[in-house]
């Protein structure tokens, strides 16, 4: 620990955040603006919503901004947005950003307060049934360690707090009332205004449980006459996990203390002496996620915007809707209390445990939750269910979820009769026990580089069945597909291409929205050659420069007077490594079965299907598609003669001027140089200094891994690139050897094989493959399922001379190229998936 004030400040002493200007609530953008919201009905708020990009970006930046500053740096640069997060919260619950701590969960914020209030032997606690189960079994812990008295306050007709009880159990001295003002087991929502009356009347101190209020129900402190309010960020108000709210009033400050002090909230003035700060971040420790607490703000700055009011009004409506569907079909009891409301609903299906109702959901794409009565038996367990079935909707939520809810349980169970308990799960088995079912897919995808997740996705998503399989242990660096970054740009030779280029940008958008992270900076880039020599490079809004225009638009590339660039404004870096990490998650998420470490030996038709060999068995499938990169010619042996693997190796160079090579001092950049050939480069990205290569090498040896960047390899690009970046006058950072599959004229090959088309191929990108991951995961998926891509036809086998016949003599099983897809007829609005 350091210097506390770039962290602390005092409180009050950043003005409030100026007025938030409106936003109108609509679902459709609402939803457009959610990544996870186009993967699944999610019907989970009350678990934890679903993040807008605004939040998940807020987040990421400030990591990277760590990454490149330090913590305590980073810190302290976004010293002011962090202070404006506890105006924020003040502003939402009706307080002042100085009654506010910002915690990492409700329970911890819970912890706090009753830890402040040194609750001792004969101490009486009043708690609703409403209560939490963390907070429950506090109370019970404190019952047996420390002596405290623990009544749960009874319940009238409407499900809430009986208030003539509550009457009746405070002539009595209290030391602290509790109350959930909306329970997780149920819809309820307790009169906290009224409770909160009676409980200032005998002068008891109220905590108020707003975790499942905050962010869909209007929250006010001084409404409630709460003392103690404790709130999470991560349901209604989609703030990210591992974030809470504590509140507690200026009077009660005076009394309580912090159990644990921290120097977050407290200085030491002596030997034997120290003082609390103002405030309740007293309450606070030192250590925190910035990020995090920067991506609360976020989702506080968004529901403020809204409007609590009308986030109310529209999940209350959608609710009810639900509520009413659900109360309509039979076989399906709802059991939420009559003092139900706000956006969450419980109910039971007959003959159904609640977890196998919410099973069967999750696998038709609805994302609902079971509580059980061990979550709430002060509730549930009173009411005598073992468990229920919730669903909460939030604004991103319409209509067509609800529907599509309802539709789905208005199907009869299986069998009509309640559902065995699920036994208990058990190791995946290894590849040699994998049974038929195991075996089987629509769709076979081998390997698992950029363009083979991507397909594999882009199948799964289409609701086909797929099972990926790749040679090599996941996060292997025998590819092409490792390492932090790729390039992605406009600029290409002929006008063939751009319709591929505009796919693949409009691919990386989408991948984007799907997965919830930032995966593209567009900076512009450059692309140098001798202004002697003549280039076909060219592309939409790409325009030639000479050195001098060049320096203005990147300063951190020196070109020499004889030379020209091509800049290209789309050009940009991807996030390769976060893509791929992207990539495999979304193929999880979707249901594909991938297996690492099982090399596929060979295949052959089976029918109008395949049949896989691998080292563990064989798999069989409608389709294959392969993506196997630079062991291509091993599946289909026609690609020897043509394809060539060469090694490529890149280094990162430090800088003791690092700013002029990261954006905008510089892009992505390549220079044909004279004698040397085509060197390429990077920009310093995140913690990564510039990087650079060449594009072309010696001939690789598959059979071992590539090897490591020897001296002279890296003594040779040091000089060139030294010759175009002045300020990479650092040491190398880090390097990389990676592998590049070669075709004539730098083609590619991905489409369907003449001999056999039910098997496709995507090879020998000649190293500019990454930048199309998505665009031809699409097409493949396209392909496989029966949609025409008369587009691709300037890339198909059969252009480069590629028959498709796979190892050993199978030309007499060979299949009628116009056999339609038998996936095709099962697969929904298969052109609606890309342009």
């Amino acid at each position: 620990m350091n210097d506390t004030a770039s962290q602390t400040g005092s409180a009050g002493a950043v003005a409030e955040p100026a007025d938030l200007a409106p936003l109108p609530l609509d679902p459709v953008a609402l939803r457009a603006a959610t990544p996870g919201a186009t993967l699944a009905h999610h019907l989970n708020a009350a678990g934890a919503a679903l993040p807008s990009l605004a939040v998940l970006d807020t987040v990421i930046d400030h990591l990277r901004l760590e990454s490149r500053l330090g913590g305590y740096e980073a810190a302290e640069a976004a010293a002011d947005r962090t202070a404006d997060v506890y105006h924020l919260a003040g502003r939402l619950i009706g307080a002042t950003g100085e009654d506010v701590a910002l915690v990492e969960s409700a329970t911890v914020a819970w912890h706090r307060a009753i830890d402040a209030l040194r609750l001792g032997p004969g101490d009486r606690i009043l708690a609703s049934a409403s209560s939490y189960v963390s907070s429950a079994l506090h109370l019970l812990e404190l019952r047996r360690t420390r002596g405290i008295s623990v009544e749960v306050l009874p319940t009238d007709g409407s499900g809430g707090v009986d208030l003539d009880q509550l009457e009746q159990a405070l002539r009595q001295p209290a030391a602290l009332v509790t109350v959930a003002h909306v329970p997780t087991s149920s819809a309820l929502i307790e009169p906290v205004a009224q409770i909160g009356a009676r409980v200032a009347a005998a002068g008891a101190p109220l905590l108020v449980d707003a975790t499942q209020s905050v962010g869909q129900l209007p929250v006010d402190v001084g409404a409630m006459r709460a003392d103690i309010l404790v709130a999470t960020g991560r349901k209604f108000l989609r703030g990210p996990r591992g974030t809470g709210l504590l509140y507690l009033d200026p009077a009660l400050r005076e009394r309580a203390r912090p159990l644990t002090p921290d120097v977050r909230g407290a200085r030491w003035t002596g030997d034997e002496e120290y003082d609390l700060l103002p405030g309740a971040r007293r309450y606070e420790t030192w250590e925190a996620s910035h990020a995090l607490r920067l991506g609360l703000g976020a989702a506080l700055t968004e529901a403020l915007a809204l409007g609590v009011d009308a986030i109310s009004a529209y999940v209350s409506g959608l609710a009810a809707r639900l509520r009413a569907g659900l109360a309509e079909l039979p076989g399906v009891t709802v059991v939420d209390p009559p003092a139900a409301g706000g956006g969450i609903v419980t109910f039971v299906r007959d003959g159904e445990e609640p977890t196998i109702t919410v099973r069967t959901l999750r696998a038709a794409g609805l994302h609902l939750v079971a509580v059980p009565a061990s979550h709430g038996q002060w509730d549930l367990g009173r009411r005598g269910l073992p468990a229920v079935v919730r669903a909460s909707v939030h604004v991103y939520n319409d209509d067509t979820e609800v529907d599509a809810l309802l539709a789905r349980l208005a199907r009869p169970t299986a069998t009509g009769v309640p559902t065995p308990p699920t036994p208990p799960a058990v190791p995946a088995p290894a590849p040699a026990l994998l049974t038929g079912a195991d075996r089987r897919a629509e769709v076979i995808v081998v390997g698992a580089g950029v363009h083979g997740r991507s397909a594999a996705w882009a199948l799964a998503a289409r609701g086909v069945r797929v099972i990926q399989l790749d040679r090599l242990p996941a996060g292997h660096t025998e590819g092409s597909s490792h390492g932090r970054t790729r390039m992605i740009r406009r600029a290409y030779p002929s006008p063939v291409w751009d319709d591929l280029v505009d796919r693949a940008y409009t691919g990386w958008r989408e991948l984007e929205q799907a997965a919830g992270r930032r995966l593209v900076s567009t900076v512009g880039g450059l692309y140098a050659r001798p202004a002697r020599t003549s280039s076909t490079l060219r592309g939409p809004d790409c325009v030639l420069v000479d050195a001098n225009q060049a320096a203005g638009i990147a300063p951190g590339l020196v070109l020499g007077a004889d030379m020209v660039a091509v800049h290209d404004p789309a050009a940009g870096v991807i996030d390769a490594a976060a893509a791929m990490d992207s990539l495999a998650g979304l193929g999880r998420a979707a249901g594909v079965h991938r297996r690492d470490g099982c090399r596929v030996t060979g295949w052959h038709p089976d029918g109008a299907g395949v049949r896989v060999h691998t080292d563990g068995g064989d798999f069989l499938a409608d389709r294959l598609v392969i993506c196997a990169g630079p062991w291509t010619a091993d599946l289909v042996p026609e690609f020897a003669g043509r394809l060539t693997t060469v090694r490529i190796v890149n280094i990162h160079i430090g800088s003791s001027t690092p700013a002029l090579l990261a954006p905008p001092a510089l892009g992505p950049f390549s220079v044909d140089v004279p004698g040397v050939g085509l060197l390429y480069g990077i920009p310093a990205y995140g913690p990564d200094a510039v990087k650079v290569g060449f594009d072309h090498g010696p001939v690789d040896d598959l059979s071992r891994p590539p090897g490591p960047v020897t001296a002279t390899e890296r003594a040779e690009l040091l000089s060139v690139a030294r010759r175009f970046l002045p300020a990479a006058d650092g040491p190398v950072t880090a390097e990389l050897a990676c592998r590049y599959t070669m075709a004539p004229g730098n083609r590619f090959a991905v489409g369907a094989l003449p001999a056999h088309p039910q098997a496709l191929v995507a090879a020998a990108c000649s190293g500019h493959g990454f930048k199309f991951g998505p665009a031809i995961g699409a097409a493949l998926a396209d392909l496989a399922t029966g949609v025409p891509r008369p587009d691709l036809e300037f890339l198909a086998p059969a252009a480069m001379g590629v028959d498709g016949v796979p190892p050993g003599d199978w030309a007499a099983d060979r299949v009628n190229p116009e056999t339609p897809s038998p996936i095709a007829a099962r697969t929904s609005e298969p052109t609606a998936h890309r342009r």
